[in-house]
């Protein structure tokens, strides 16, 4: 087999990758483009690689172990939910992430969810394509500056969330346990509560902006839907674990949440058979909050950028573990 350059772009699932080709041709960098589904097509197809460019394939001890050579994995995105970090600092793989690409278009879609299910206008939408006009289908609506958003992690994303929220005139509740350790700017429309408990309990729209792990894995499951309000309303364009999808059936089914906005989910693709479609006034787009054309060509390019920098053995960007290279 012919020997692979140290930049293997493992699995990304884009048309094309003349982003990353310009990139690496600047800095005179060869690279492998790949379509990898599992840990083992990557063992088998990525030998001697040293800079990984990941999408989807679980990057755990099993690679690390099979593939010495691999000393640094930067995602397409902002989560790492597909990499073991525990196991790539064991091996001193050096994992990163693109926080910033794509933040106005997950804080834009976060609000079009929002408004859509509040002001019920894409269940209306559906019911005037039929041939009805009845605006008291959609009763009670009611205004959007008299409500609290209460919004779940305030980092790059809830922040941009918040500013277009306050714009609305709503009044703003957070949560978020690292902010006070996160050195961001105290923005003046936002007032921070102590628990969660206090957000669910005061918030007529709860938005989530947080990452995942394993302790908030569901997080709005019953008993955190029993604690919001009646009639109250979640969106969530963040990741879908934090949701049991099952309780917010059921808090649906009751009329305890008048409605949601949802980007993300459990299982993707969603099922075409998961009973939130059942309910009219849910509005489901399929995880494309990320996306406009500008945002994904920032993607690839700082993909690439930070593989680069990694191979001159310039400080990186974006990093999510620590890894010390002296």
């Amino acid at each position: 087999m012919e020997q692979n350059p140290k930049i293997i772009i493992v699995d990304c699932d884009h048309d094309k990758v003349d982003t990353e080709k310009a990139v690496f041709d600047k800095a005179g960098e060869d690279f492998r483009w790949l379509h990898c589904l599992n840990e083992e097509e990557v063992i088998r197809e990525c030998q001697g690689a040293v800079c990984f460019l990941n999408q989807y394939c679980r990057m755990n001890a099993k690679v690390f172990e099979a593939i010495p050579t691999l000393k640094f994995i930067v995602r397409y995105g902002v989560g790492v939910d597909n990499v073991n970090l525990e196991d790539a600092t064991k091996y001193g793989v050096q994992v990163c992430n693109v926080p910033d690409y794509g933040m106005n278009e997950v804080a834009d879609q976060a609000l079009t969810l929002m408004l859509g299910v509040v002001r019920k206008a894409w269940m209306l939408a559906e019911r005037t394509r039929k041939g009805e006009w009845n605006y008291a289908d959609a009763i009670p609506v009611h205004r959007l500056s008299e409500m609290t958003v209460g919004i779940v992690g305030t980092g790059r994303i809830g922040r941009e969330f918040a500013e277009r929220v306050h714009a609305l005139k709503c009044t703003i509740l957070a949560y978020d346990p690292q902010y006070a350790a996160s050195g961001a700017e105290k923005l003046p429309y936002i007032t921070y509560v102590d628990t969660m408990d206090e957000l669910l309990a005061q918030s007529d729209i709860v938005s989530l902006h947080c990452s995942l792990d394993e302790t908030n894995c569901h997080m709005m499951n019953r008993e955190a839907f029993a604690k919001m309000k009646d009639g109250s309303y979640l969106v969530n364009v963040s990741r879908g674990g934090l949701v049991d999808e099952e309780a917010l059936d059921e808090a649906l089914t009751s009329g305890k949440i008048a409605g949601a906005g949802l980007d993300v989910f459990n299982r993707e693709p969603i099922e075409k058979d998961n009973p939130l479609f059942r309910h009219e006034n849910v509005l489901i787009t399929p995880h494309e909050a990320w996306y406009s054309e500008e945002a994904a060509l920032e993607l690839k390019r700082k993909c690439a950028e930070e593989a680069v920098r990694f191979l001159k053995g310039e400080p990186v960007k974006y990093p999510v573990n620590h890894i010390d290279r002296a």
